[in-house]
């Protein structure tokens, strides 16, 4: 193969892994816990939080913090785990690079 080849097709790739992380980072991924709901972005950044009030006792603060905390981890898993299974495709079994 010779270098111009090699240099269209490491362009390419480039672009195809820019356009897939693109795509995660446009998505929402949904995390839940038994009372919380978060929407983050593939960017991870935390988007909304709901709570549902309904199933709350009054002084149960230290619960809430805790389902916030499993809901927010619940999403984050969801980012990595999509981010690896596109991005993985460009790294070849290197993990942790994206």
């Amino acid at each position: 193969m010779n270098m111009q080849a090699m240099l269209k097709q490491a362009q390419k790739l480039q672009k195809d892994m820019l356009k897939t992380q693109d795509e995660i980072n446009s998505k929402e991924f949904i995390g839940k816990s038994s009372i919380v709901t978060v929407k983050m972005n593939g960017k991870k950044e935390l988007l909304d939080v709901k709570i549902d009030m309904d199933k709350l006792e009054n002084d149960d603060i230290e619960l809430l913090q805790d389902m916030i905390t499993v809901a927010f981890n619940d999403a984050m898993k969801q980012i990595d785990k999509e981010t690896e299974e596109k991005m993985g495709v460009y790294t070849k079994g290197m993990p942790g690079l994206f």
